[in-house]
């Protein structure tokens, strides 16, 4: 049986930054299907709360990596558009192979345990010889 790494601050950072990634990556995604998607309905699409969305939004616009661009002629006058940039479109092709990687890693672990699980379990099942009697029904 493996024994867990202990929580330190670099596991924590990095499981921060790991979650940073994903939502960024998810928010990407999810603009670059439907760049008129409004804040509200990405917050919705997250599962997160439409101020972590905004922060999310703000953050990626101020690395360059959306634009916003207003619809002219708009009745509603606050509808924009979220555009992936050039970088944004890079960076998210890193985001995504970062993620697959780790989610291979993830997939590997998970895949080693169950074989550990099942090899415990069958050392420890009871052999159908000494196992008690079926009952007979009447």
């Amino acid at each position: 049986m493996t024994v867990p790494a202990p929580v330190t601050a670099t596991t924590v950072t990095t499981k921060h930054v790991t979650l940073h990634d994903a939502t960024h990556l998810q928010v990407l995604r999810l603009l670059q299907v439907n760049p008129q998607m409004n804040q509200r309905e990405l917050a919705r699409a997250l599962g997160v709360s439409l101020g972590k969305t905004n922060f999310c939004v703000q953050a990626l616009l101020a690395k360059g990596w959306l634009k916003m661009q207003s619809f002219s002629g708009n009745k509603r006058k606050l509808a924009y558009v979220y555009l992936l940039t050039p970088m944004g479109i890079s960076e998210k092709a890193l985001l995504t192979a970062r993620f697959l990687t780790r989610k291979m890693q993830e997939y590997e672990a998970l895949r080693l345990e169950i074989d550990a699980l099942q090899q415990e379990t069958a050392q420890h099942a009871t052999p159908p010889s000494q196992a008690a009697p079926a009952r007979k029904s009447k």
